[in-house]
């Protein structure tokens, strides 16, 4: 018989989680929440990733690695630009940590 497995209760950020200094965990989180809503609102727009990037000023190259998640490649800047190029506004919340 195996071993019950050990359940570990994570944060709200899973870049903090995996060992992120706090800084560039929220900066991780941020990009990847709004790569997320970005490819939402494609789909929503019913656009191809060739009109989306035409309607963002970017690549389709470029709007592929955004599709893909590979936000490594923008900053939350550029991210905000797509957005807004989208019709979009992005609105953030800060809060005080525990």
């Amino acid at each position: 018989m195996s071993a019950p497995l050990k359940t570990i209760v994570g944060s709200d950020n899973v870049f903090d989680d995996l060992g992120f200094p706090a800084p560039e965990a929220q900066n991780l989180l941020l990009r990847a929440d709004l790569a997320i809503h970005i490819r939402k609102a494609i789909d929503r727009l019913g656009l191809t990733q060739a009109q989306a990037a035409a309607r963002a000023g970017i690549t389709q190259p470029r709007m592929n690695d955004l599709v893909k998640g590979r936000t490594h490649k923008f900053t939350l800047d550029a991210l905000v630009n797509v957005a807004a190029q989208l019709g979009y506004t992005v609105k953030l919340t800060m809060k005080k940590t525990a």
